[in-house]
């Protein structure tokens, strides 16, 4: 498979089109860390792939009689464009990640969408970086820190990521390498307990006020780049924040479900907005949905299932068949215009302009 592959790279320059192109290669399955693996795509047709370092890719992954869609963000350099790689964690209980720990192998093929998302750094030339992850969430952080390495050009990077231990540190050996190379690169690892490493050199705990002053001292003037659980991110929001990094350089990603908090429609003191009946068909439900309230919000409300991620129109994860009806979508490139055409749509970012049917 290999050699075949590397036929069909010599004189094939045409570039993955993320309108069209939907199959992926696997080329390659490594072991990160005990619980941790790094899976490699490639187009079968040796397309090569231009993506920005922060991105992600949505997948299709083939798991009985319906696919499960999810987000995972790209740990590699886009200087490396005949591939690319996700970095998935195995989550007790995960139905997805545990497939792809015990399933995915070189040659399987899988369906994806990308590259998406804008969890990109600034491209400003003196902009000092602060990439702020914990656990899974270093995956876009470091592929920022690859491509920052393959340009060769000067940078000020402080990369403080967090974990339960030190055997949780993804990445670990490959960032100290990075570091021996990169003169402008510092990194801080912040284990939570020192749990089989009993001679661990720094710190231990878990992010705190105290310890961002004293790690990154300057970490008012730095762009703050954050990826993590959603609890790691709440306490980096308000750390940060109260240390002097304004709003509009605090950057973040995450692709935990979006909390939804529309109110219901108040006929009488809005009149202004319609109802419209919403059939979800599969499920055999109704609702009333207003003019001014997406699809999903309403669905959540109603206690109908309806798989969602990023909520905003991203990630694609809601995608669904329109039957009958017209909605208002506002999406953010989590759906392709073929599947739009189709009868597709995306109920995080849709707000009915009729009655609709449903395909869930």
């Amino acid at each position: 498979m290999g050699i075949e592959f590397a036929q069909m790279q010599r004189g094939q320059t045409a570039v993955w089109d993320p309108e069209h192109d939907e199959t992926l290669l696997c080329i390659d399955v490594h072991q990160e860390t005990h619980d941790v693996k790094s899976f490699t795509f490639a187009s079968p047709e040796g397309k090569r792939f231009s993506f920005d370092a922060g991105q992600y890719f949505l997948f299709d992954f083939p798991m009985g009689p319906d696919s499960e869609a999810r987000c995972y963000s790209i740990s590699s350099s886009p200087h490396r464009g005949n591939a690319f790689t996700v970095t998935v964690k195995r989550v007790p209980g995960g139905k997805v990640s545990n497939w792809l720990h015990d399933n995915m192998a070189a040659g399987m093929t899988v369906k994806g969408q990308g590259p998406l998302g804008h969890f990109i750094r600034p491209k400003g030339e003196k902009t000092k970086l602060l990439l702020l992850s914990g656990g899974s969430g270093i995956t876009p952080v470091m592929s920022i820190t690859r491509d920052l390495a393959d340009r060769y050009e000067p940078s000020d990077i402080v990369f403080l990521h967090a974990a339960r231990t030190p055997s949780d540190l993804i990445f670990r050996h490959n960032l100290s390498g990075l570091a021996t190379r990169m003169k402008g690169l510092r990194l801080q690892f912040l284990p939570e307990t020192v749990a089989g490493e009993s001679a661990w050199p720094g710190l231990t705990g878990r992010i705190s006020l105290e310890y961002l002053k004293l790690a990154v001292p300057d970490i008012a003037e730095r762009v703050v780049m954050c990826c993590g659980p959603a609890p790691f991110m709440a306490a980096a929001r308000s750390i940060t924040a109260a240390l002097g990094v304004p709003a509009s350089n605090y950057i973040e990603e995450s692709f935990d479900a979006a909390v939804i908090d529309e109110p219901g429609l108040d006929v009488e003191q809005q009149p202004a907005q319609k109802l419209y009946q919403v059939e979800f068909s599969k499920q055999k439900r109704t609702l009333q949905v207003s003019s001014d309230q997406t699809v999903l919000a309403a669905a959540k409300k109603g206690s109908i299932r309806l798989p969602s991620s990023c909520s905003n129109g991203m990630c694609g994860t809601c995608k669904s068949k329109l039957v009958s009806g017209s909605v208002e979508m506002n999406h953010n490139g989590g759906i392709r215009q073929r599947e739009i055409d189709a009868g597709m749509f995306l109920p995080c970012c849709s707000k009915p302009l009729s009655d609709l049917v449903v395909d869930r």
